[in-house]
This record gives structure tokens, sequence and C-alpha cells, in this order.
């Protein structure tokens, strides 16, 4: 643990990546403060660990600029598919030049430069934005979360599903290597600024493939299968109402990146994860027997 009592603001206080690195965070010591939009019952950021919570919109200047006074460091995680995601980086990006903060860390995505992906060209936008701010920052670029992806996962029927080609693959990090490793740039702080990493854990993985471990991991044969996706169907926001607007711009990128990830392999490496976390980066059958609790 380190002694210390800085104070780390985290965005999307509510979202996966919060719940993985708050509680890390704040068990080394730092003082967490969770931004989120809204206020709603259920577990919240102070059930991870949170210290505080402020509701605001990262869109809004007053409100960014308020949750950030006091701030040693910012951890801002875009949230992807959200029609104003680079507005809120944007802003998230000059109140913290405003307010004075020693070090942001943006949570980005492996490949920004990926052009036929629109959420990565935000992300692009955002680091572009962010290089350019004078401000002391790391960028972490992450592969996709494993959690996202056991989302697929029917252990009863034996079964996994997938979005897109079953031929194609797909880099995949587990997002506790990723809280990890983001816990370790904020104590270390100084030695991280102006880095951008990727995080990946080296396993590109087929549909096919993932039901391959999935057979090992469980012991019996799993199937993979391709489902198809329907992109009429409204998304509810955050408190279950519906937004025309943002449903149909988030169908209308989500159509788009299932077509790519259709036609091309999305590849990472875990060289550099293995090297922040100074051992080997968790596989996808190391975590699926972690997630579903598999003993021997």
């Amino acid at each position: 643990m380190i002694h210390t009592r800085k104070t780390v603001l985290i965005t999307a206080g509510n979202g996966n990546q919060a719940r993985a690195v708050i509680p890390k965070l704040a068990a080394a010591g730092f003082r967490v403060r969770a931004m989120r939009r809204v206020d709603r019952s259920g577990p919240g950021p102070r059930d991870f660990g949170a210290h505080e919570v402020i509701i605001g919109d990262a869109c809004n200047p007053d409100d960014a600029l308020n949750a950030m006074q006091g701030v040693h460091a910012v951890y801002h995680v875009g949230p992807s598919f959200h029609p104003s995601e680079r507005e809120m980086g944007f802003n998230m990006i000059e109140q913290a030049r405003r307010a004075g903060v020693e070090h942001f860390v943006f949570s980005s995505v492996l490949h920004p430069i990926l052009t036929g992906l629109p959420q990565h060209q935000i992300k692009r936008d955002v680091e572009e934005e962010l290089l350019e701010s004078g401000l002391n920052f790391t960028i972490s670029q992450p592969a996709d979360y494993m959690q996202m992806v056991s989302v697929g996962v029917l252990p009863d029927r034996s079964l996994f599903l997938l979005g897109w080609s079953l031929d194609k693959r797909q880099a995949l990090v587990d997002l506790d290597d990723v809280a990890d490793v983001l816990t370790t740039i904020l104590i270390e702080g100084e030695a991280h600024y102006g880095a951008t990493y990727e995080l990946s854990s080296g396993d590109n993985l087929s549909g096919h493939g993932i039901a391959e471990l999935l057979s090992q991991a469980f012991g019996r044969p799993f199937t993979a299968k391709q489902f198809e996706h329907k992109y009429d169907r409204p998304i509810p926001d955050i408190l279950g109402h519906y937004d025309e607007a943002h449903s149909r711009h988030q169908m209308s990128v989500f159509k788009v990146v299932i077509d790519w990830y259709n036609r091309y392999d999305f590849i990472g490496n875990g060289n550099v994860l293995r090297a922040l976390l100074g051992r080997s980066p968790t596989s996808f059958f190391e975590f699926v027997r972690k997630r579903f609790d598999i003993k021997d």
C-alpha cells in the first residue's frame, strides 16, 4: 500500500472499468472521487470503494471543473457508442487543464488508427486533443474485454454465442489486468508521463478458438454459434428510458462495427502488458476458470 491521500477522479463512475479500478485505487491509499451522470438506486461507486460521488455531465464545463477541484489525477473513461463521447473527452481535458490537474490518464482503445471503426476514430481524436493540451498524460489502449466476451458463454447449454464471424480473430484482455496496470500508473505517476500503452493479453481468438478453450476449461464440448443482430430495437438509457436519437446513433455505429469484425481480424500483442504487470497476462483459459469458478 502507498501512503497518500491524493484524490483521483474517475469518470463513468458506475461502469465496468470503475467497478474494477476503484477498489484497487482505494486499497492503494488513494481518495477516489467517482463522477457519474445520474444518481440512481442500487449498488454504486461507494459500494466499490469510492470515497465520494459527484453527479454531473462530462460535457458540461461547470460540472467537469467542479468535479476536478482538489484532484491530483483524472482517469477518464469515454463511453463508447455515446453520441457525445468526443465532446466529453475534449471538455474533460480542457477542464483538467484549467483546474491544474497533475496527471490525466485516458482510457482509449487498441488500434485507434482504424478509420473503419467510428468509436476508434473518436478516441483517436481525444488522444490528439490530450497530446496537444500541455497536460501530463498517459494513454491506455486496451483490447476487447474478456468480461464482455463471457456474456456469450452459456454453460448450461455448452454454447458460445458471438455476433460476428466465428473465423475472425479478436484480441482480448482481462479487465482485472487493466485495472492492475492503471493502479500502477497512478501510483508511479511521473514514470508514465507521455506514455501510450497497448494492453492486450496476446490471446487472439476466433469464435471457434474460444469454444475450444471453453471445452478445455469446462471439461466438456462447447459449440460456437454466430447470432444475427437486430438493428431496429431501441436501446434504453441508464434509467431505462428510450432516447430515439441516442439509440439511433448507437445502432448505426454498432452495425458498422459488426460489419468490420465480420471482415477483419483484430490482433494485439501481449508484450507491453506483460512488462507493465511484471508477470504473464491472464489468458482466456485462466479467465474462464476464474469467471465461472471452475475447480480442478
